[in-house]
């Protein structure tokens, strides 16, 4: 009587860095809770191994769009291609991310503009699109991939963690403004996850004990585990929730790092 659904059936929703790690993790598990899943990122054959395997574990529908999500024109046509492929959306997964270690006193104009525009402009460009379409509808949600790096300081990463504290601010702002229309939208932060981005970090023991001493479940998180918070924000079940930040870190962000 009182428990709300967690299932995605009939629904369709759009995940941007769908192509490898966290974004093919999450399209994956869209997919498996019931939604057809329209899959972004630059390249084509990275969103055909993630079809494949949509195919292999689901009868859901995917649909591969290459695209630089920055670009508003190329995101422009994979909404168009989308209403015309499954005539609607009902959530937008903003995931697509990248960082530059470069230490702060040596950040250059290039490398500031790139981590802008794929974390943070592409997220804008993205929001606006669906949310024409969930007004036209009557709402929809939207979760937005930050990090622990927008809620607490690192030690490095000075432009990532700007454009991931924007993110939740821009969370903030857009679920206000669009509550009237039924959009909801909220965000997730994950910390460490083994991921093709960050391996060569894990692969360091001192850095990975580093890590896990400010990690109080003491542990580096499994993609599965990511995924369920994701489809949570995406479902009924939290359709009262909205503008809301959902850190997904093992309890880093209880020490900080």
């Amino acid at each position: 009587m009182y428990l709300p659904s967690f299932k995605l059936t009939g629904k369709t929703a759009l995940v941007t860095g769908a192509g490898k790690g966290i974004g093919r993790a999450l399209a994956i598990g869209l997919a498996e809770a019931g939604c057809n899943v329209a899959l972004v990122s630059r390249t084509l054959s990275d969103l055909q191994e993630t079809s494949a395997l949509i195919s292999e574990h689901t009868s859901a529908q995917s649909y591969c769009y290459p695209a630089d999500v920055s670009q508003r024109d190329q995101m422009e046509e994979v909404f168009a291609r989308l209403t015309a492929d499954a005539g609607r959306l009902d959530i937008l997964v903003n995931n697509a991310g990248m960082n530059i270690r470069t230490p702060a006193l040596e950040v250059t104009d290039l490398e500031w503009e790139t981590i802008v525009g794929t974390n943070l402009k592409s997220a804008l460009i993205a929001s606006q699109l669906a949310g024409r379409m969930m007004k036209e509808q009557g709402g929809g949600s939207i979760v937005n991939i930050s990090s622990v790096a927008g809620h607490t300081a690192l030690r490095t990463g000075v432009v990532y963690a700007s454009t991931k504290a924007a993110l939740i601010q821009m969370t903030k702002n857009l679920a206000l403004e669009w509550g009237d229309y039924g959009i909801r939208v909220n965000a997730v932060g994950p910390w460490y996850f083994r991921t093709p981005l960050t391996e060569k970090l894990l692969a360091d023991e001192q850095y990975l004990k580093r890590i896990l001493d400010r990690t109080p479940l003491g542990r580096i998180g499994s993609l599965e585990e990511i995924v369920g918070p994701v489809v949570f924000l995406a479902s009924d079940a939290a359709n009262y929730v909205t503008g809301q930040t959902l850190l997904v870190d093992g309890g880093m962000s209880i020490f900080g790092f």
